[in-house]
């Protein structure tokens, strides 16, 4: 069964950095089509980027588009968030999310890793 362990949250200033990473195990990595999301308190969860098998294409939300890049190293089984010129509506809960399939339902998720922004 495939599992997804996100890391790299925290604290933040307006206008910073993080860089997320979320390690797959137990499965094929490169299998999967990989996404990353988040949720904030009081809102629905929000797609932000997703990466094709090999990373070849990339697609981003246009919430996040021009400061987050998602990118994957395959013989790390990791797939990254690089967030930057953060601003505080960027507070959420963020996850990583991995599907088979070209389109649909995302068979795995992480636990989520939490990412807060102060003014």
């Amino acid at each position: 069964q495939v599992q997804l362990v996100e890391s790299g949250g925290g604290l933040v200033q307006a206008g910073g950095s993080l860089r997320l990473s979320c390690v797959v195990s137990g499965d094929t990595f490169s299998k999967y089509i990989m996404a990353w999301f988040r949720q904030a308190p009081g809102k629905e969860r929000e797609v932000l980027a997703r990466i094709s098998w090999k990373g070849s294409s990339t697609w981003y939300s246009d919430s996040v588009e021009g400061r987050f890049t998602v990118s994957r190293d395959n013989a790390k089984n990791t797939v990254y968030l690089q967030m930057n010129n953060l601003n505080p509506e960027d507070t959420a809960v963020y996850y990583c999310a991995a599907r088979l399939r070209t389109t649909g339902e995302y068979d795995a998720w992480g636990q989520g890793t939490q990412v807060t922004v102060s003014s």
